[in-house]
């Protein structure tokens, strides 16, 4: 039996569950401790224990300022080193984010201890669980959404991991969280018989999925595309600067003509060409012609609009065999436009972000093509949006990825970044190229699995295979609405059972 810590010092179960927090990022890339998105909430969940609501929303709180404030730490550095922010608004901005994201948890707490069943199997297995995922399902569209750390992107190498192309990154999450209750039964239950039924049923959770990751929902729509992702290894201080566009050019044309006749696709990072599209328009007219002599695909990010309509966009085009322009729908708030610009106007006085005021593309938008297939782009920020991927599918026969994460130089951002890109690919059943300007750049299989990588900050091409695949997994096709809907129902389960025992005041 696990004690009560009612009996310990409230201040010191407060510290407990702000450094179960603190430990989460542990769990996620590039350290992937991913048994730790297990047993933290257990600890979490085992501080709500007996308390008041107050008392749980406040743990929570410290719980999500532990996570968060470790966990996405490098958004100082992106508006401190790169934005040129003072470091004490970089550090007032950068908490007052982690602070929103820790309110979700502060609310958990209070729910659980407000309204839901006592201590108990009820509240571990149907409604903590359906709660949490639920409301990380909210953290990725409310106020824009931002569903980083969503604890099911820890799991993309373990076995719950194998649930992701049935039902996405939360129904992940959620089964991580069951586990985190199966667990908390288990070290709870004082009898061998019922310790042997928590058991048993923890192990057919990770079984089943397990074996429902055996199943393959894809199959072969083409001859396999060989791939050169160009890493161009552009400083993010220098990037912009008029004097440098020249270099910028000529390294990734230089680091591309050695691929022609080797690779059938060559892809540039995000705003590999840092200029608008009208203003290179000699030097675009020169690399199409290259690449229909060598019979090759450029797929390239690059900013595109006019000044006359003062319109403009984060793109992709394709250059060659196959012309196109994507632009990007999914834009980041306070880095790719302002939100509520009224309010925040003081934001652009104190922070100097290039290209930061673009507007999101249409919503429909027709596919590049790369190599002879279909192909569905992403720019950076939308990879984080299962439900923005899978708008290229059924069409779509593999997958693009361009990014910078150069912003946030060697912290865990990229590693992250490239994490969160890895449970795509295995949600929507197909091959993904990830083309960054300082990396890390990789190619995925299928199954979400790294087929090659390149190093981070070095100048470098990553070549491999991709498969175009068509068929539908059912994420794909259904998105996250199943999940939602069934959260909904676990949840009022949840309280109804626990209505009928006895409630906790």
């Amino acid at each position: 039996m696990m004690p009560d810590l009612s009996q310990c010092r409230p201040l010191a179960t407060d510290l407990l569950a702000f450094t179960a927090g603190a430990l989460l990022p542990l769990a996620f890339a590039p350290f992937g401790i991913w048994p730790l998105a297990i047993l933290l909430p257990v600890i979490l969940s085992w501080s709500w224990d007996h308390t008041s609501p107050r008392r749980a929303a406040a743990r929570g709180g410290l719980f999500g300022l532990g996570a968060f404030g470790f966990g996405i730490y490098w958004i100082f550095i992106s508006l401190h080193d790169y934005g040129n922010a003072p470091a004490a608004f970089a550090a007032l901005a950068t908490f007052a984010v982690v602070a929103v994201l820790a309110l979700y948890p502060t609310v958990l707490g209070y729910l659980i201890g407000r309204w839901g069943p006592p201590p108990g199997p009820v509240r571990w297995l149907l409604v903590l669980p359906a709660l949490w995922t639920l409301l990380d399902w909210v953290r990725s569209w409310l106020f824009t959404g931002f569903p980083w750390l969503a604890v099911g992107y820890s799991q993309i190498d373990s076995p719950l991991g194998d649930l992701a192309p049935y039902l996405g990154v939360f129904g992940v999450g959620w089964a991580v969280l069951v586990s985190a209750g199966l667990l908390r039964a288990l070290l709870n239950s004082g009898r061998g018989q019922e310790r042997l039924l928590w058991l048993g049923m923890l192990a057919a959770l990770w079984l089943g999925a397990w074996s429902l990751g055996r199943i393959s929902w894809v199959e072969p729509a083409g001859p396999p595309l060989r791939v050169a992702l160009v890493q161009g290894n552009i400083a993010q201080d220098r990037k912009w600067q008029p004097a440098v566009l020249e270099e910028t050019l000529r390294r990734y044309v230089q680091l591309s003509l050695s691929e022609h006749g080797r690779a059938d696709v060559i892809v540039w990072p995000e705003t590999a060409i840092p200029i608008f599209q009208d203003e290179v328009h000699a030097f675009l007219t020169a690399l199409a012609e290259s690449a229909r002599r060598a019979n090759v695909d450029y797929v390239t990010g690059i900013p595109t609009g006019s000044w006359e309509t003062n319109v403009f966009h984060n793109s992709v085009i394709g250059i060659g065999r196959s012309p196109g322009i994507y632009q990007k729908r999914r834009l980041l708030p306070f880095g790719e436009y302002l939100p509520l610009r009224s309010f925040f106007l003081f934001f652009r006085d104190w922070v100097n972000i290039p290209m930061a005021d673009f507007t999101p593309g249409e919503h429909d938008q027709p596919l590049l093509r790369a190599g002879g297939q279909p192909v569905g782009i992403s720019i950076c920020f939308e990879a984080v949006f299962g439900d923005e991927i899978r708008l290229a599918l059924p069409e779509a026969t593999w997958l693009i990825n361009v990014s910078n994460d150069a912003w946030f130089k060697d912290s865990t951002a990229p590693h992250q970044h490239l994490q969160i890109v890895r449970m795509r690919a295995l949600e929507m059943g197909r091959y993904l190229a990830r083309a960054t300007n300082t990396g890390l750049s990789a190619i995925l299989d299928d199954r979400g699995r790294i087929m090659n990588r390149g190093a981070q900050f070095e100048a470098e091409v990553i070549r491999g295979e991709v498969r175009p695949l068509r068929g539908l997994t059912p994420y794909a096709r259904f998105g996250d609405l199943p999940v939602v809907l069934t959260m909904l129902c676990l949840l009022g389960t949840g309280l109804f059972l626990g209505r009928r025992g006895t409630i906790q005041p």
